[in-house]
């Protein structure tokens, strides 16, 4: 499945980062995408909120330098999460 094929983010395994800080952030969401690659689900849903944007761009640096994300991008319906397309080993 590609990411712009996603129409209900809901239904993907998803992480809510509200209340997290920078660090803890970064660690759950490299924590979560390599929970989702042993489980095998391809795409994942990140909540980071929008507020100040300080976790949304946390969660873009980390997802930049993470080399099992393939493709990401904010959500159409809600800003306040992005949809991450994982890359699974075989």
């Amino acid at each position: 499945m590609e990411i712009n094929e996603v129409i209900f983010p809901d239904s993907f395994p998803k992480i809510d980062l509200h209340g997290y800080d920078r660090d803890t952030a970064r660690v759950a969401i490299n924590d979560f995408i390599e929970d989702n690659i042993k489980m095998g689900n391809e795409i994942i849903v990140i909540i980071h909120g929008i507020g100040a944007g300080i976790i949304r761009e946390t969660t873009v640096k980390t997802l930049a330098r993470n080399k099992n994300v393939t493709d990401f991008k904010s959500s159409y319906s809600n800003r306040g999460c992005t949809i991450v397309k994982i890359k699974l080993t075989k």
